[in-house]
């Protein structure tokens, strides 16, 4: 096979396939491919999704002096739209006060632990008074 590779070399003639040694394949020959399967990311993006439904939704530990407010001004209810639509939420906070400590958007549709959380925050700058009727229950 040299004698033939030697040949074809010096005289200018095509050499045969067969007359090339053939390299031993390997493993680092290949540079690595990453492969993507989508229906996996979308099995992964659907489980995170409802990890956290499941989170926001799990049972919630409200302060005692938080828990009665919220029944007293929605009934317990966190979506409650009272006043033409002024009250709002859990603890019918309007969107100044909302807004007043931190919180963004409609109070009613924020989840439970955003509207517990705000409702603290209001509760130990401002005191009961910010609920007339039911801060003092």
């Amino acid at each position: 096979m040299r004698r033939a590779l030697a040949l074809a070399l010096t005289t200018g003639l095509a050499v045969p396939a067969t007359a090339v040694a053939a390299k031993p394949f390997t493993d680092t020959d290949l540079s690595p491919t990453p492969v993507i399967d989508k229906s996996l990311i979308a099995h992964q993006r659907a489980a995170k999704a409802r990890r956290d439904d499941a989170r926001a939704n799990a049972p919630l530990a409200i302060p005692g002096y938080l828990a009665a407010i919220a029944a007293c001004e929605s009934g317990g209810n966190p979506r409650a739209i009272g006043g033409g639509g002024l009250y709002r939420g859990l603890f019918q906070m309007t969107y100044a006060s909302w807004a007043a400590v931190g919180g963004q958007g409609d109070p009613a549709a924020a989840p439970v632990s955003e509207q517990v959380r705000r409702a603290a925050t209001l509760y130990a700058t401002a005191g009961p008074g910010q609920w007339p009727v039911c801060g003092s229950a």
